[in-house]
């Protein structure tokens, strides 16, 4: 246990530092660094998957607080938006959660493994969401949530990836789009942690120091110390060639596919 709180303690600042530099969801770092840190400790490999999805999520929560109290104060957030996507988020992310548990591990992975070659390859190419001329109706609108949040509960992501094309796609400006993205976040987080840590409740083989599939010494580690390092990745992407940096991250996600899919 203290190992692993240690080790999320650093897992915590850097994902911070890339989610504050590049504007990206921790999730994306987190999910395939905790896979590795459960298996190194002997968790159960059937659980281990589930376990980093879930903590990833919880960890969410924290940093999505902060992020949107950061818009909210911009005045950056359109909440009557981010209050109609948000019941289908919801919805989306509490189901994702029941699919992740009923299929296979090596279906999960496959599913994580294409997602971060997704984004890898976003990132990579510099491809930035294209506004469109798309009107968006509440049925579209809760429609694309629910699909957001079941892929982000799945993945142990906020989302973000996800919902700023499509609201960009709604000629939303980036600004808003990245605030509203956020705010839409933390339902992700909530329901998707509440999800895993009630499916996981009388599951005898989870360590101990678990509510459910939440792993709390590494929801601890990496969301306090997140907090504090995202703010400072904000900060270095005015100073840095964050775009350059963006392809060489690019490289680290397409290691962390490889490595969980042949894990």
């Amino acid at each position: 246990m203290i190992e692993v709180f240690s080790a999320s303690i650093l897992l915590g600042v850097c994902s911070g530092l890339l989610a504050g530099l590049f504007g990206i969801g921790g999730g994306l770092i987190i999910v395939p660094v905790l896979v590795f840190l459960f298996s190194a400790q002997g968790f159960p490999a059937e659980l281990v998957l589930l376990m980093s999805v879930a903590t990833s999520l919880a960890t969410i929560i924290l940093t999505a607080i902060s992020s949107v109290l950061a818009h909210h104060r911009l005045g950056s957030v359109v909440w009557p938006k981010v209050f109609r996507l948000s019941p289908g988020i919801i919805v989306g992310a509490a189901a994702g959660a029941v699919i992740a548990k009923q299929i296979t591990a090596d279906s999960l992975r496959l599913v994580l493994v294409v997602f971060l070659v997704y984004v890898a390859v976003q990132m990579a190419l510099q491809m930035k969401p294209k506004p469109g001329a798309v009107k968006q109706s509440r049925a579209s609108d809760y429609t694309v949530a629910c699909v957001i949040g079941m892929l982000s509960s799945i993945v142990g992501i906020g989302g973000g990836t996800l919902t700023v094309p499509y609201l960009v796609h709604g000629q939303m400006p980036i600004r808003n789009a990245v605030a509203v993205a956020s705010a839409c976040g933390l339902p992700i987080a909530v329901a998707g942690t509440v999800s895993y840590a009630l499916l996981g409740w009388n599951n005898l083989h989870l360590p101990d120091w678990s509510l459910g599939y939440v792993y709390l010494p590494a929801f601890l580690g990496i969301g306090f110390s997140s907090i504090f390092t995202a703010p400072i990745g904000a900060k270095l992407a005015h100073k840095l060639p964050a775009q350059k940096l963006k392809r060489y991250f690019s490289l680290l996600l397409f290691v962390m596919a490889a490595k969980l899919m042949w894990h």
